[in-house]
């Protein structure tokens, strides 16, 4: 994960496009700029940043259902709740799959799991249009290929 990029997504290690879902995994780094100030002696992962894991496992799952030909983008988070704490070294699963698709929005089901608890959860409203450029496209398959999602649409 590189908070500073906003890179949240370190591997995608299960996609079912028959159940429209995705499992990622990430691993909250050790030390990240963002841990000096949230919270000095006492670091912990931004509830905003969880919910940005969570729409970044989303979007792979929607481009992946729909072929990387249009790009999510997060609209909307209702019914989030933070449940546990994220400290730096945890190792995370994020779940999404897709609630309901059509007419250019997605509402998705996202949460994620820290030591077999769920850390927390939230619906995410999705809007997609075609790619506004075509380096952000490539740079986006890019971050796929190297998450390992390429290879689970095989």
């Amino acid at each position: 994960m590189r908070l500073e990029h906003f890179q949240m997504i370190d591997e995608v290690i299960g996609l079912n496009a028959a159940e429209s879902s995705i499992v990622a995994r990430s691993h909250v780094p050790g030390e990240s700029p963002v841990f000096e100030g949230h919270f000095p002696g006492f670091p912990l992962m931004p509830g905003v940043l969880l919910i940005e894991a969570m729409a970044q496992a989303s979007g792979f799952l929607i481009m992946a259902l729909n072929e990387f030909s249009q790009l999510p983008l997060l609209i909307g988070v209702s019914d989030a709740k933070l449940r546990l704490p994220v400290k730096p070294h945890s190792e995370l699963i994020i779940k999404a799959s897709v609630e309901h698709d059509g007419s250019g929005f997605s509402v998705m089901q996202a949460q994620i799991q820290h030591e077999g608890a769920q850390a927390c959860k939230a619906v995410l409203k999705m809007k997609t249009m075609p790619f506004p450029a075509d380096e952000l496209r490539q740079h986006i398959l890019a971050s796929a290929e190297s998450a390992g999602l390429l290879a689970l649409e095989g």
